[in-house]
Order: C-alpha cells, then sequence, then structure tokens
C-alpha cells in the first residue's frame, strides 16, 4: 500500500485543522488555527464565517503539514464541518453573500413564523430534523424574504464541506450527510422534500446533485495544488458532516449507540429505522442521514460536564492540579443514594416546569462530595432515559453503549452510567474520531480497502469494558 496516507481538512467553530492520518488510524501530521465568526458586512449586529480567511488558514496548514508528509504518500483529500451552514453561489462559482453562522440571531423570528409556510409538526415529521433556529431551511427563507435579487442570480446553494470543495477542485457538489443536516430531507428518501420545499418556495435545483460519502468529487486543481501544496491531480473524496464521521470512527455498528461526553452529553445511534411524532419531539430527539445509505443517526443531548465544572467551580475552589481525582475520590467513599441528596439538573426545566437546577435533600451534616457524587448519579439517570428513547425512536434495543471524550475519563461516573444504562459502557481510546472515521472514507475511495468497514477493521480501538454492576 504506497498510497496509505489521507488528508482531512476539518473546518470546526473553534480551531481550523488539517490532519494527515495513516491506514492504521496513525496521526501522521497536524496543524491547526484559532476560528471564529466575523460580523455580516451588511448587517453588524449578525454573524457569518469568512470563508476566504478560513481557507487561507487551510493553505497555511496544510503546507505545514506536507513538510512532513511524503506527496508520493497521500491517498486522497476530503473536507468535514460542523453541520447546517453554507450559502448562495452563482453559476460561475462566485459567493453571492457570506455564511451565515450557525451562532448568528438573524434566524430566531423565522423559526418562530415557520407556520406560515408548513405547520412545525409536519416539518418535523417529514424531515425528522429538530428545531433549531440556525438549521439550514431557516437560513434560505431569511433569504427569500429579505434578499430575494441574491436568490434570483443563484445557481446552487453550497455546504461548507462543499465550497471547500470547489477552492480544492473548481467542483460544484454537496454531500448526503450536510443535507441531512438541512430540515429539509425526507430521511427515509434520502433526498430533499418535494412537500417542504414545495411549501416553502425554495427551488429543488438550487441544490444540486447529492453525491454519497466516499465519492471522488474532483482532483486538486493547479491553483489549489500551489496553495496548499497538495499534489495536483490528487482526487478529493466527498464526506461531510463532522457528527456522522465521528460516529463511523468510534466504530459504531448498527444499533450500538455512542456518548460523546464532554461539555455537552450527545447520545447518537446508527438505526435502521426513526420515528419523528410528538413523542420524539418532545424528548428532542433528531435524526440525520448516516454515512451510509439506508441508516440513520438518531440523536439526542445534554448538559453533562459543563455542571460538574460548576461544582467544581464552586465547592472544590481551592483544589489545583489533579482536583478532578480528588472529587472522584471522595465522591466514591459516598454510599449510593449520597444520603438523601438529589441534584436536578436544569435539563429537566422544560419537561418539568422548572426555572433552573435543584439540590434536594440537603442537611446541615451534607457534604460536597455527597452533591458531586449526586450530580454523577443525576447525569448517569439521564443516560440511562436517553438511551431508552432513543431505542423506542429506533425500534432496537441497544447491548452496550461506546463512549469517548473527556468524560470518558472518570471511573466513577462511568461505573454509574453502566449500572444506570444496565449494559456496558466500551472506552474508546482513539481520540480524533472524526478525523479517523472520514479517512476511512478516503481509504476505501482510493482503492486500499473494498469498503470504508473494511478499511476500519483494521484500526486498533484499544478499548475498555466498564459493566454494568
Amino acid at each position: 500500500m504506497q498510497r496509505d496516507t489521507a488528508i482531512v481538512f476539518d473546518c470546526g467553530a473553534t480551531n481550523v485543522r488539517v490532519i494527515a492520518i495513516d491506514a492504521s488510524g496513525s496521526i501522521l501530521a497536524s496543524e491547526s488555527f484559532p476560528n471564529s465568526t466575523r460580523p455580516d458586512p451588511w448587517y453588524p449586529d449578525y454573524r457569518i464565517w469568512d470563508t476566504d480567511e478560513i481557507w487561507d488558514k487551510m493553505c497555511l496548514a496544510s503546507g505545514r503539514v506536507m513538510k512532513t508528509v511524503r506527496p508520493e504518500r497521500i491517498a486522497g483529500v476530503t473536507v468535514t464541518t460542523f453541520g447546517v451552514d453554507g450559502t448562495l453561489f452563482s453559476s460561475e462559482g462566485r459567493m453571492l453573500y457570506p455564511v451565515v453562522s450557525w451562532q448568528c440571531e438573524r434566524t430566531r423570528q423565522i423559526m418562530s413564523d415557520i407556520g406560515k409556510y408548513i405547520p412545525p409538526e409536519e416539518l418535523y415529521r417529514e424531515s425528522g430534523v429538530l428545531p433549531y433556529s440556525f438549521n439550514t431551511i431557516y437560513k434560505l427563507i431569511w433569504f427569500l424574504e429579505n434578499r430575494p435579487e441574491i436568490v434570483s442570480q443563484s445557481r446552487h446553494f453550497l455546504f461548507m464541506p462543499s465550497i471547500f470543495i470547489l477552492k480544492l477542485t473548481s467542483e460544484m457538489v454537496n454531500d448526503s450527510t450536510m443535507a441531512g443536516t438541512s430540515m429539509m430531507m425526507n430521511q427515509r428518501g434520502r433526498d430533499f422534500s418535494d412537500l417542504i420545499l414545495g411549501k416553502t418556495g425554495i427551488s429543488r435545483d438550487l441544490m444540486g446533485t447529492l453525491a454519497e460519502p466516499g465519492t471522488i468529487v474532483g482532483t486538486v486543481s493547479r491553483e489549489a495544488s500551489e496553495a496548499t501544496s497538495i499534489p495536483a491531480g490528487t482526487p478529493v473524496v466527498a464526506t461531510g458532516h463532522d457528527t456522522q464521521f465521528a460516529i463511523f470512527g468510534s466504530g459504531a455498528l448498527k444499533n450500538e449507540p455512542v456518548l460523546s461526553s464532554g461539555t455537552w452529553e450527545i447520545l447518537m445511534v446508527r438505526a435502521g429505522t426513526f420515528s419523528a411524532g410528538p413523542e420524539q419531539l418532545n424528548l428532542g430527539i433528531t435524526s440525520e442521514l448516516d454515512s451510509k445509505p439506508g441508516l440513520f443517526n438518531i440523536g439526542t443531548q445534554w448538559v453533562a460536564s459543563g455542571i460538574i465544572e460548576w461544582v467544581r467551580r464552586n465547592l472544590y475552589s481551592e483544589l489545583g492540579d489533579g482536583a478532578y481525582e480528588k472529587m472522584i475520590e471522595g465522591a466514591e467513599n459516598v454510599a449510593e443514594g449520597c444520603n438523601g441528596v438529589k441534584v436536578i439538573p436544569k435539563f429537566y426545566e422544560e419537561r418539568e416546569g422548572r426555572s433552573g437546577g435543584q439540590i434536594l435533600g440537603l442537611s446541615m451534616e451534607s457534604t460536597r462530595d455527597e452533591i458531586f457524587r449526586a450530580v454523577l448519579e443525576s447525569l448517569s439517570q439521564k443516560l440511562a432515559e436517553g438511551k431508552a428513547a432513543l431505542e423506542n425512536a429506533g425500534g432496537f434495543r441497544a447491548g452496550s453503549i461506546l463512549c469517548v471524550g473527556g468524560g470518558s475519563r472518570n471511573r466513577l461516573w462511568n461505573k454509574l452510567r453502566a449500572r444506570s444504562a444496565g449494559v456496558p459502557l466500551r472506552i474508546i481510546k482513539q481520540k480524533e474520531t472524526t478525523v479517523l472515521g472520514a479517512s476511512l472514507f478516503v481509504q476505501s475511495a482510493c482503492g486500499n480497502f473494498n469498503s470504508p468497514e473494511d478499511a476500519r477493521s483494521h484500526i486498533d480501538y484499544n478499548i475498555e469494558v466498564i459493566e454494568p454492576g
């Protein structure tokens, strides 16, 4: 295997990265630069992404990576980014308006008024995607209502990964995983919804033909080669939305939930079906397209380590280095049930009608270790509830949960989560699951393996299993 290296351009909300990764999943080189939104030149109170600035950072990072990577070993290039964001282009490939960021407030009123186009429940039932104000559909309606002259000049709407693929190849093509975040798809048909587009007035032609992940959509142009130091003619492979490739890169099989544990916990599963009715809407279930046709990524999320950090900051502020280890040791000496102390975090407020989080059962003898353990027990119960909601929406029963992220290093929390969920927790030591997942599609597309799954079977995940008990 002479060409065994994938180059992944990964644009996140806080960092722009370029990473070289080989067929075994080893990171060969990595460079990153900070990323942030900019004021909209036409509406200074609103936020946009400056894609030229991001591209310059990508090129600089790529040039540095290429100094340590042998060009003849490169199999292909791909691009992953956050979901929903994109903008309008002319038929010549000229950007007609900056990319409206998911951090922008301009579409909140559009979401509130969506009923004048299509009932919100019908929109959710058709698309499967939760109503977030930053969803692509609301941005396109904003253009239709506020800048119709730009829409009339447009030939293509390109999502974020496609914008950088355009810069790499001069080709304009969207991928199915980004489209699956737009709230404009018929997910079961894996294509844009005639119902949604018809009621909102968004042109189907504007969205172009969708490429499936693993499709070679072009090659690095001579101009892009000069900017990135990647050889001209290198295949460029479609991947797309970072979440979908993180799930695939984690090693998750069908009906095996993946818990990404950080400030927020995101629980998702690759399922063969999904439900998008009133119950799922009330429980905060969203469904997106998997990286593989025929599967759906059903997910839910809640604040997690952010609450633990609040406890550390307010109850253990004198602890310096090793604070979390001392907190865990203290909580391990607290009996189950925390001597009657119970924490109800803020994520329950809407369902139970509360205005914020609560700490119940305090007495004059209560300790901070009891409060900390009560937080862990409450978060563990939230995982069990999330697992049950995904199983109901996807019509399956999970045999285990894969866990990645910073929260997976808390041994007590892992034990409590496994016990509450009633299934083993499988801790993955691989950290770069998004980049790894995208690279596996490059390896397959460029002929090194028969399929992305075949490429994944050669990765050593070094999994630790926490049994419920």
